[in-house]
C-alpha cells in the first residue's frame, strides 16, 4: 500500500495523519493543520480537509479523486459543513454501513444537522446554538425542566433566557436554548434515528431529551470515527 498524509482542523487545532494504505502509522498536531502536517516528519501526497470547491447538497460523502476533501455546501436554507465534518460523516457511515438516518455533530461553535441516506448527505440545518451558550454564560448541564419549556414553547425563548439570566441558572439557560434548538430541528429527528457525534458528555442533554421524545439515539466520540474515516479514504489514494 502507498504512503500518504491527510491534514485538517477539527474545530479547536490543527489535525495530521500519516498513513500506509489505510493504516495509520503517525498521527500529529499543530497550531494550524499546516503546523500539523509538518510535525508528522513524513512522505507522501497529502489530502486537505476543507481543500476545494465544496460540494452541493445532496452529495456523496466520499469524494471523487484524491486531490482534496472539500466541505459541502447547500442553498435552501444557506449552511456549509466544513470538511472535518465531512470527515467525521464519513467515519460515521463507514462505522455503521448502511446506516440511514440523521446525524447530529457538536463542533466548539455549531451543532449540524444532516441527512444521511445510502452513502450521501442529503441536506443540513446548523444552529449556534454552542456559541451562544458560551456567549451568554450557560452551563454545560442541562436544566431539563427548561429544555422540555422551550421544546414546547420555542417562541419564549428571549424572554426565558432573560429569566435565567436574572436568577441566575446558567443551567437553564443552556436548556432553552437547546431546547430551542430541538424544536426547529424538529423535522430531522422525527421519526429517524439519530447519531449524535459529540467528545463524551457534550451531547448528554440533546441524548436524554430525544430519547424522552422516543428518538432512537446512538452517541459516537468524534475521535472513534477518524480511523474509518481515513480507512474510506485510503482506497481513493490507491
Amino acid at each position: 500500500m502507498s504512503r500518504w498524509r491527510i491534514c485538517g482542523h477539527d474545530g479547536q487545532a490543527g489535525r495530521g495523519f500519516a498513513l500506509d494504505g489505510a493504516r495509520i502509522v503517525a498521527e500529529a498536531g499543530g497550531v494550524t493543520p499546516d503546523a500539523a502536517l509538518a510535525a508528522l516528519h513524513a512522505s507522501g501526497p497529502v489530502i486537505r480537509a476543507g481543500e476545494g470547491a465544496p460540494a452541493r447538497l445532496p452529495a456523496p460523502l466520499l469524494p471523487e479523486g484524491g486531490a482534496g476533501l472539500a466541505g459541502l455546501v447547500q442553498d435552501t436554507p444557506p449552511d456549509v459543513l466544513d470538511g472535518w465534518t465531512r470527515l467525521l460523516l464519513i467515519g460515521l457511515t463507514e462505522a455503521q454501513p448502511g446506516w440511514d438516518g440523521v446525524a447530529c455533530v457538536l463542533t466548539p461553535t455549531v451543532a449540524h444537522w444532516v441527512h444521511l441516506s445510502a452513502g450521501e448527505a442529503v441536506s443540513c440545518l446548523s444552529f449556534l446554538t454552542p456559541r451562544l451558550v458560551t456567549a451568554l454564560g450557560g452551563a454545560q448541564d442541562v436544566d431539563a425542566n427548561a429544555l422540555a419549556d422551550s421544546l414546547s414553547r420555542p417562541e419564549r425563548l428571549a424572554a426565558h433566557l432573560r429569566a435565567a439570566e436574572v436568577t441566575a441558572r446558567p443551567e437553564a439557560l443552556t436548556g432553552h436554548l437547546l431546547g430551542a434548538e430541538l424544536a426547529a430541528a424538529r423535522p430531522y429527528w422525527l421519526g429517524q434515528s439519530v447519531a449524535l457525534i459529540a467528545p463524551a458528555g457534550a451531547a448528554s442533554g440533546r441524548a436524554e431529551a430525544l430519547a424522552a421524545q422516543g428518538v432512537p439515539v446512538t452517541c459516537h466520540d468524534p475521535e472513534t470515527l477518524v480511523a474509518p474515516a481515513l480507512g474510506a479514504l485510503a482506497g481513493l489514494m490507491a
